[in-house]
């Protein structure tokens, strides 16, 4: 089994159900990590159509964070299935979002949601 990820990939969005976080929007935290059983001859040819291409996951969640939403879970989930689409061999796939400094009576560094796929 072989595990690609990404940690700690921040974006500037305008998720929220409140019509104010929809406004002034805020950093958001995206932690990626999807498993598949890879192909062995494929890899030992040190050719990227046989992985996960960590650059194309990137590009899934920056198309993802453009969509507003009012919930994250949507837009985790959202990245799941972009993910799962264009690699339909993958095992596992965990997102991990964090919204930073949500609207709270308190300071909170973050709240976050974890879908697996």
């Amino acid at each position: 089994m072989i595990t690609i990820a990404i940690h700690g990939a921040e974006f500037f969005a305008y998720h929220g159900f409140y019509p104010g976080e929809q406004k002034l929007g805020t950093k958001f935290i995206v932690d990626i990590e999807v498993e598949f059983r890879p192909v062995i001859a494929g890899i030992r040819q040190d050719d990227i159509s046989h992985t996960v291409d960590y650059e194309q996951l990137y590009d899934i969640v920056y198309r993802e964070m453009k969509h507003t939403r009012k919930l994250i879970e949507t837009v985790a989930q959202s990245i799941a299935d972009g993910i799962k689409g264009k690699y339909p061999f993958a095992d596992t796939i965990k997102i991990v979002l964090k919204k930073m400094h949500p609207p709270m009576p308190g300071k909170v560094d973050y709240s976050s949601v974890t879908v697996i796929v």
